[in-house]
């Protein structure tokens, strides 16, 4: 088999195509928050690796080829990411925690320097890569409603134990007074 016939059976089919461009599309549609990260340099086992990471963390991650990601996020919130993608690019898009895509590619690029944050997109807002430890650091949706719910029960706390203080210290005085 010659290099040439090789390449034909490694291209994608007109349809395969689209059907990758409908996909990609349709998780932008109903992801808040996105990270195009350059990948050049990892293995194949790296990037095994990082797929079971991001899969772990409800993150989606796909490698497209530039001129299908253009294709798919054209008319998301995801459309201002186009002037990123450049080079062997590929997409992290999360749904429900608009930092876990940001964790993950930070987390894997301690350890691989070869991927890289290119560009950020949170809420139809581009971000720049330096701003991706900054995402990262956004609480999960479970930290974040214990946080809530913190907050709210803390004036419940601090209204419950001033209501019993005049029981108490009437408490406290009377066996004072009986022990005296």
């Amino acid at each position: 088999m010659t290099k040439k016939s090789q390449g034909k059976l490694m291209a994608l089919k007109l349809e395969d195509k689209k059907l990758l461009v409908k996909e990609v599309n349709a998780v932008a549609v109903e992801s808040i928050s996105a990270v195009a990260a350059e990948y050049r340099g990892l293995t194949v086992a790296d990037m095994s690796e990082l797929r079971v990471e991001a899969r772990n963390s409800g993150v989606y991650l796909r490698v497209v080829k530039n001129t299908l990601a253009r294709l798919a996020i054209k008319g998301t919130d995801f459309e201002c990411i186009e002037e990123s993608l450049k080079g062997p690019i590929m997409l992290a898009f999360t749904r429900d925690d608009p930092g876990a895509a940001a964790r993950v590619v930070k987390k894997f690029s301690k350890e691989h320097e070869e991927l890289k944050a290119v560009s950020l997109v949170l809420d139809g807002k581009l971000l720049p890569a330096s701003d991706i430890s900054k995402l990262a650091e956004l609480p999960t949706q479970d930290q974040a409603r214990a946080m809530l719910l913190g907050i709210l029960a803390s004036p419940a706390t601090q209204f419950l134990r001033l209501l019993n203080e005049p029981a108490s210290m009437l408490s406290r005085t009377m066996s004072a007074r009986g022990n005296g």
